[in-house]
């Protein structure tokens, strides 16, 4: 059974993952419609993923007894100037839900909440893999430094992502 303290981290956690999802749909349709597909298609694997994270939370509330209130989504940003201005606002919006995931452990210590503690591991690995790939696009980002055939290979790139 969860604590009431565990339950509404995890339900505000659960809302931080579809914002997630939101803004990397928003950045998604951007590079749709800025003609990059192979970045549009990176961001909406990102979503999808997103979508993913959100959805084993739920199921972990739901089979520890819990209550699963979902939030209203607030706004997110839809256009952005560069390709590195969007990765670069992705790099910061991992680091705050590394932060979130990190206060959630954190929480689950106090509670002695060792299962959920347990279940948050998988989280914890997954921030560290998002941070570094989007430090790694970022530094290719830089390198290109805005050549339009560098944009045109990395688009590429992306865009073979699974």
């Amino acid at each position: 059974m969860l604590s009431k303290k565990v339950e509404e981290a995890l339900n505000a956690q659960i809302n931080a993952e579809f914002w997630s999802a939101y803004l990397y749909l928003s950045i998604s349709v951007h590079f749709e419609s800025d003609g990059k597909p192979g970045f549009a298609k990176w961001f909406k694997a990102q979503f999808h993923e997103e979508q993913g994270h959100a959805s084993k939370l739920i199921d972990y509330v739901i089979t520890r007894g819990g209550k699963v209130t979902l939030a209203p989504i607030k706004e997110v940003p839809t256009s952005w100037d560069s390709p590195l201005q969007a990765f670069e606002d992705t790099l910061k919006h991992e680091q705050i839900v590394t932060g979130y995931i990190n206060k959630l452990v954190a929480l689950t210590r106090e509670e002695s909440d060792y299962a959920t503690e347990s279940f948050l591991k998988w989280y914890i690995d997954e921030q560290v893999e998002e941070e570094s790939t989007a430090t790694a696009i970022i530094d290719a980002l830089k390198g290109i430094n805005g050549n339009g055939l560098g944009i045109f290979f990395l688009d590429k790139e992306l865009g073979g992502r699974k």
